[in-house]
């Protein structure tokens, strides 16, 4: 599949460049990608201009978005008019224009009746496509109700695919764990019981293991776990461990809790469906090792349907927060009721709580924080987009451990899908370093019924 920003127009001496025309979503996912289309055109109708206006306010990414593309105009058209064929983006980068709007061409008049901003923005690029019969112009959207519409009109529509990763990439995600039963049963008992509880790799693979692979040695009836370490360049044992309270039930989990306490990997992806434990795994872990960081924080972005903002919401900022809180606090809660309440463990975690040791969050009141000695747990990561991702990240300090967990089939933002948001980004990108671990989690261990149901409804 061709992504529009690696596609350059050759040379202008031989060939017109592009034409694209941007529709809002496309600058709320990425203002950066004007600068991404090579030397092709861009059009932003003023329809555009006008909604990224509703959306500057505020500390979310789509606020971020909205100010930063503002300024990025601000800048390109400083004391100058676009003109007829607008202005340059940049060295090797083709021209931006912002266009006022323009009516549907009379044949089309009464092809759509309400007067929204996808129909100025749609009627706009049809009008810059019909201006200009001897250039290719496209619109492009995440909007997929956009691009029906489109579609039916007879314009050209593309979707914005040069964050998206490929089908085979987010298959693979899903299948890291090699399983091997044709290893001879002396080495798989080395493996489990022996001094090093490690093997050579070259015994196992032809071709040198990716830091962090996971195996499974099938053993008689048992199944014997295995990660490759890269410092050791062995394949090592991974054991089953106990976390505050609570238990593997599969290898999948036995691998993600190995992965969360393993002081080596600094970052950890955790995919899978409902009820698979990803959050209580991590949780859990965290609280194991809560000496070895200054803090714990247990954080998931806020998503309110249609853009509205978190203001709308009834009550004090307290009340605004528990909805988006409380799917955090019952994993707590989970791990809390392993214990007597009068128990040294339940009464340190009350006191973790008050005193702000653990912090349970939305991920909007921690952004633009330093994270030194944290170990951060961001869960529905699904519903960030990747440079809401690398922002996260980027900002860990010495001795900080990030944990990523969500479900990249069950995604709330309208304008990311399981190819483009920032989890499986990030899971394509940091595959193969050292300190980076991804673990699907196959086995939904909620209940029966939430498990029946994950399979067949």
């Amino acid at each position: 599949m061709t992504k529009y920003a690696n596609v350059l127009s050759k040379s202008r001496k031989n060939r017109s460049p592009k034409i694209f025309v941007l529709d809002t979503n496309i600058i709320l996912h990425d203002y950066k990608a004007i600068r991404k289309f090579q030397d092709n055109d861009l059009v932003i109708p003023i329809s555009v201009v006008e909604e990224l206006d509703k959306f500057k306010k505020g500390n979310d990414a789509l606020a971020y978005n909205a100010r930063g593309f503002m300024r990025e105009i601000d800048r390109i058209s400083e004391g100058k008019l676009f003109g007829r064929d607008g202005l340059p983006i940049g060295k090797g980068l083709g021209n931006i224009k912002v266009e006022p709007n323009h009516a549907f061409p009379e044949d089309m008049r009464g092809m759509f009746y309400d007067d929204i901003p996808d129909h100025r923005i749609l009627s706009t690029a049809i009008w810059v496509r019909d201006t200009h019969p001897d250039r290719f112009v496209a619109l492009v959207t995440k909007d997929i109700n956009l691009r029906i519409k489109s579609k039916a009109a007879g314009m050209e529509v593309q979707d914005y695919l040069t964050d998206r990763i490929e089908d085979e990439n987010v298959e693979n995600a899903n299948r890291e764990v090699q399983i091997l039963d044709r290893i001879s049963a002396d080495l798989v008992q080395k493996l489990a019981y022996g001094p090093e509880n490690a093997i050579p790799w070259e015994k196992v693979a032809k071709e040198k293991p990716r830091p962090n692979q996971l195996y499974k040695f099938k053993w008689d009836k048992e199944i014997v776990c295995g990660r490759y370490d890269e410092a050791r360049k062995k394949i090592v044992l991974v054991k089953s461990h106990n976390v505050y309270g609570i238990k593997p039930r599969n290898d999948e989990q036995k691998f993600a809790i190995d992965a969360c306490l393993n002081p080596e990997i600094l970052l950890v992806s955790m995919t899978g469906g409902a009820g698979t434990g990803k959050t209580l795994i991590a949780l859990a872990s965290a609280l194991e090792q809560a000496r070895d960081y200054d803090q714990i924080i247990l954080t998931r972005p806020t998503v309110i349907l249609g853009n509205q903002e978190i203001g709308f919401l009834p009550g004090d900022e307290k009340a605004k927060m528990s909805p988006f809180i409380q799917p955090l606090m019952d994993n707590f809660n989970v791990i809390k009721s392993q214990f007597r309440p009068s128990s040294k463990e339940a009464l340190r975690l009350d006191a973790m709580l008050r005193e702000e040791k653990l912090i349970i969050s939305p991920l909007a009141y921690i952004r633009g924080r330093s994270l030194g000695r944290v170990f951060l747990i961001c869960d529905e990561a699904q519903n960030l987009t990747p440079h809401e991702v690398k922002t996260i990240i980027t900002r860990a300090g010495e001795g900080t451990k990030m944990v990523f967990n969500g479900d990249i089939f069950q995604i709330d933002q309208p304008y990311l899908d399981q190819w483009s948001n920032g989890l499986s980004h990030l899971n394509e990108k940091m595959e193969g370093q050292r300190l980076f671990e991804h673990i699907f989690l196959r086995v939904g261990e909620r209940s029966e019924l939430s498990d029946i149901a994950a399979k067949l409804l």
